[in-house]
């Protein structure tokens, strides 16, 4: 199940609050999660744990992660269908999942650990 939350619902931090300040994902990613009060949280939630996010501020996308690639695909896919997304620097990690979920990938940006990705 998806659901879209921002940090003033309620279970928000129930839900999140393992990936705020997690080092072993900060390490994974190369990046770090952050709460901030502008950004709408898309989550996958299978047997009440987020099994993948992603967290979106003006149509561009700032957070990206998952346990697997196939919960993520279909966070970016209801994204995609929600909002048109602008330019976003991402993890590279995800590169394969933005395709297939239909994102376009800018290969005139290059990042050591990022790529940028928009629909």
């Amino acid at each position: 199940m998806i659901k879209k939350m921002t940090n003033k619902n309620e279970n928000f931090y129930n839900y999140m609050g393992e990936f705020f300040g997690s080092r072993s994902i900060e390490k994974e990613l190369s990046d770090r999660i952050y709460d901030d009060d502008e950004k709408e949280w898309y989550l996958y939630i299978k047997e009440e744990k987020v099994r993948a996010f992603v967290s979106v501020n003006k149509s561009v996308i700032k957070n990206v992660y998952a346990t697997e690639d196939k919960y993520l695909k279909k966070v970016l896919e209801e994204v995609k269908k929600k909002e048109k997304i602008r330019e976003s620097i991402v993890s590279k990690k995800y590169t394969e999942t933005y395709q297939k979920s239909g994102y376009t990938i800018d290969l005139t940006q290059c990042y050591k650990n990022f790529v940028v990705i928009h629909t």
